[in-house]
């Protein structure tokens, strides 16, 4: 039923996914589907990439990947086909823009609990639920 799972993480607060890594785990074992994790680093922008140096935009996508492998090489995912994503840009276009890339049939994200401005779901979540081609599954933390 599942061939491609995306596992969308934030590296900076990585405790928040822990229970949708776990979910996602338990279905990618099921199915015995690849995980694709993902962790989506935002663009500088012109201005603000004039006051660091040549390279900086590279170093910080190397980090966010070193951090990313990390996060999964600390997980129990022994015979697990997994596959590692860093991506620049808006959250949730990234989001949408990769599942399309790796034609996930599952998005497993995490979701903070809302707040009254958020109503149901957080901001990002929110829109991929509306967009995506695919089924996602938002998992409370």
């Amino acid at each position: 039923m599942y061939e491609h799972i995306l596992v969308p993480v934030d590296i900076e607060q990585m405790e928040t996914s822990e229970k949708a890594v776990r979910t996602a785990v338990r279905i990618a074992q099921d199915y015995e589907a690849t995980l694709h994790f993902l962790t989506v680093v935002a663009p500088l922008g012109s201005f603000a990439s004039t006051f660091f140096p040549d390279g900086f935009s590279k170093e910080v996508s190397k980090a966010a990947r070193e951090k990313l492998h990390a996060f999964t090489h600390s997980r129990n995912l022994d015979g697990l086909k997994v596959q590692h994503v860093v991506a620049h840009g808006a959250i949730y276009d990234q989001i949408l823009s990769i599942a399309g890339k790796v034609n996930a049939d599952l998005v497993v994200m995490a979701s903070h609990r809302p707040e009254l401005s958020d109503y149901l779901l957080g901001p990002n979540a929110a829109r991929v639920v509306r967009h995506a081609n695919c089924s996602v599954m938002v998992v409370r933390e």
